[in-house]
C-alpha cells in the first residue's frame, strides 16, 4: 500500500529522474532506523554503495554491478496510470519487471511488482529466493518514496 494517489505514483515512477531522491533518502539516518533489524549492516552498506553509483534519466536507471559491469533497467512501455514495464539491459539473464498500480481510494493505491527472468532449472533453484527477496525489498523502497513532494 502506498499513501498517495495512483496518478501521483505513476507520474513519479514513469520518469526515472524522479527516483534520484533515493540517493538522498538512503543516507538519511531515518532510513537506517526504518530498516534496522530487517537488513544486516553489511548488506545495508552494499546497498548504499550501489545506490550511490546509480545514474538516472527519464527512461532508465543504471548501476555498476561487479563483476558484471554496467546494468540498466529501461522503461519499454508506459500504460498511464496503471503500469510501467521495464527491460534489463546488459544483463546476463534476460529479464523484465512490471510495476502495476491499482487505485484504492483517491489518496491511496496498491503497488504490485512482477519480475520475469529466463532462468534454466539449475539457476532458478539457486536464485529464486534471493530474487523474490530483492523484489520485495524494491517494493518496500518504492513504497517509502515521498510521491507528493
Amino acid at each position: 500500500m502506498i499513501p498517495y494517489s495512483q496518478d501521483l505514483v505513476f507520474a513519479k515512477l514513469s520518469d526515472l529522474t524522479n527516483l534520484s531522491v533515493i540517493k538522498d533518502r538512503i543516507n538519511d539516518p531515518m532510513f537506517e532506523t526504518a530498516v534496522a533489524g530487517k537488513v544486516p549492516q553489511d548488506k545495508l552498506e552494499q546497498i548504499k554503495e550501489r545506490v550511490q553509483n546509480m545514474t538516472f534519466d527519464r527512461d532508465s536507471v543504471t548501476t555498476t554491478v561487479p563483476p558484471l559491469g554496467e546494468l540498466s533497467l529501461r522503461i519499454i512501455e508506459r500504460e498511464e496510470p496503471k503500469c510501467i514495464k521495464f527491460e534489463a539491459v546488459n544483463s546476463p539473464i534476460p529479464a523484465n519487471l512490471w510495476i502495476q498500480l491499482l487505485p484504492v481510494t483517491e489518496t491511496q493505491c496498491k503497488m504490485k511488482l512482477t519480475i520475469r527472468a529466463e532462468l534454466n532449472m539449475f539457476i532458478k533453484a539457486m536464485v529464486s529466493k534471493p530474487l523474490k527477496e530483492g523484489v520485495e525489498k524494491l517494493a518496500d523502497m518504492l513504497a517509502m518514496i515521498p510521491y507528493g513532494a
